[in-house]
Order: structure tokens, then C-alpha cells, then sequence
């Protein structure tokens, strides 16, 4: 059994986990995600690595491999580095085995992959630069409406009348919004109007590499129910019968994928070493 670690640092967040693997069984052994806010990145890698390697009960020197994915220079004490795509696609399969689709709605963007039996995505498909379909984007606007992220998705499913919403760029829908609070729409059908747009753009990327399958959702916004309700509203009425599937460690999911990887690399690498002598 190998015991490795992956730390994932995006642009709002770092998330760290420590996984045991070897044998056929891969075990989560501990995870921690902070918000980097205005605080020096590579102090928050530290301090998340620390909570991390605390939850699973272990020191430093316990980790056999540390991979890092998303900003990983960030990450000093890395041993190596993994692509985001790959290790969302590891990680969101060992939290939703089933998934043959991942979407990872991270704070900049969201990425849609079509992924085999090995966990490696095969095609994918990204939303534009634009940040209206972002994490970052739907922050900006509950720090306008005046309320908190963990309202937004409860907050969306109680909407009767979504108003419809700019899906062009972030600049336009954030303008449709400052109409709305003034003509008195309600907070939960401006939420839900965001969501259907942002979830409209997810589907038509899902859709485009399969109308069928398990999605995975990983990244900052999957626990968002409504943004969740959004998506399998959109992607019925795209004509795919795809099933939306979260779960609570999915923000986890890159960091998770990071570590199993790691594992991975240092058995290979442990195996061909012992070759050659």
C-alpha cells in the first residue's frame, strides 16, 4: 500500500487530500479546502497540506508521493505534477464510480469530459474564456444581491419565475441583474434565471461529447443544488438522458485525483527501479 497526497490550487480555493492505495483498494484517508481570499497562495498550500496531513493522522515524512495539479508551483514541496483535467476525471470516478461524464465547474471556467474505464478523459469540451459561466462570476453576484454562496442553491430551487439572463459575457449578465434588483425581481428568480443560463452552457458541452451516461460533478459549485437542478433541466431539453450526480467531497476532487495518481506514478516508478537492479 502506497500512501500519497495531492494538493489542487485554483483560483478561489486549495484543496489537499492523503489517500492510501495498492492492492485494488483505494482509501481516503483525510481532506481539507480553504479559501486563498487575499492571502499569500503559497501560505495557504501550507497551512491546507498541514490540515490535511492532521485529519489523516499522519506526519509529512508518512507521504511516499505529493502531486500537485492546477497552480502547481505554487506548491514547493511537490514531488510531481498532474494536469487538472486528468486528475478531476480520477478523482470525480473514485467518488462516483459509475460517472462516464465529469463536468468541473471551477472558478474560472467549467470543463466537460468524456472519461473510460481507466479514469483518463478521451474528449472534452471547455466553456469560453467569458467568466459568466464560472464560480467566480456567481460569486460576484451574491456579493451583490447580499447574500452567501451556501444560500444561492436553496435560494434558486424555491423560484416560480426565473427571469432570463445573459449568457454572452459576465459583464451583460451582471448588468441584467442591476435591472432586475431595481425593477424588484426576487432574489431567488434572478438566482435561478443565473443558474439556467450557466446550466445551459454546461449542457450544450455535456451534450456535445454524450447524450447519455452518469455526469459527475466536480469543482467549487457542486454542491449547489439549484445549479445541479439547472443542469438536468437544460440537459433534458437538449434531448440527453444523462444523470446529474454530485457528492459532498466533490470539491475535493482534483486533490483526490492528484494523490491517486501519485500513488500510481511512485508504484511504477518503485517497479521499474527494482528492475534494473
Amino acid at each position: 500500500m502506497t500512501t500519497a497526497g495531492g494538493i489542487d490550487v485554483g483560483a478561489g480555493a486549495v484543496k489537499a487530500a492523503v489517500v492510501r492505495s495498492g492492492e485494488g483498494r483505494d482509501v481516503l484517508l483525510g481532506a481539507h479546502v480553504e479559501r486563498i481570499r487575499r492571502r499569500d497562495p503559497r501560505v495557504v498550500v501550507e497551512e491546507v497540506w498541514a490540515a490535511a496531513l492532521q485529519k489523516a493522522g499522519l506526519a509529512a515524512s508518512d507521504v511516499a508521493y505529493l502531486a500537485s495539479t492546477g497552480e502547481g508551483e505554487l506548491v514547493e514541496s511537490r514531488t510531481g505534477h498532474f494536469y487538472s483535467m486528468t486528475t478531476h476525471a480520477r478523482g470525480a470516478r473514485f467518488l462516483m464510480p459509475e460517472a462516464t461524464l465529469v463536468l468541473d465547474v471551477g472558478s474560472l471556467h467549467a470543463r466537460a469530459m468524456l472519461v473510460d474505464e481507466r479514469s483518463r478523459p478521451v474528449s472534452y469540451r471547455m466553456t469560453s474564456q467569458c467568466a459568466s459561466g464560472s464560480g467566480q462570476f456567481l460569486e460576484n453576484i451574491t456579493r451583490y444581491l447580499g447574500v452567501t454562496m451556501d444560500e444561492v442553491g436553496e435560494l434558486s430551487c424555491r423560484s416560480q419565475n426565473p427571469e432570463v439572463v445573459s449568457s454572452i459575457c459576465a459583464v451583460l449578465a451582471e448588468t441584467d441583474v442591476i435591472n432586475m434588483v431595481s425593477r424588484g425581481i426576487s432574489t431567488s428568480d434572478i438566482l435561478k434565471g443565473i443558474h439556467l443560463s450557466m446550466a445551459g452552457r454546461f449542457a450544450r458541452i455535456v451534450a456535445s461529447l454524450s447524450k447519455e451516461g452518469v455526469l459527475g460533478v466536480t469543482g467549487g459549485l457542486a454542491s449547489d443544488i439549484g445549479l445541479l437542478e439547472a443542469l438536468r433541466s437544460e440537459l433534458k431539453k437538449a434531448g440527453a438522458r444523462v444523470e446529474v450526480r454530485s457528492h459532498e467531497l466533490s470539491i475535493h476532487a482534483g486533490a483526490i485525483g492528484a494523490a491517486l495518481w501519485g500513488a500510481f506514478r511512485h508504484d511504477r516508478l518503485a517497479a521499474a527501479a527494482g528492475a534494473v537492479r
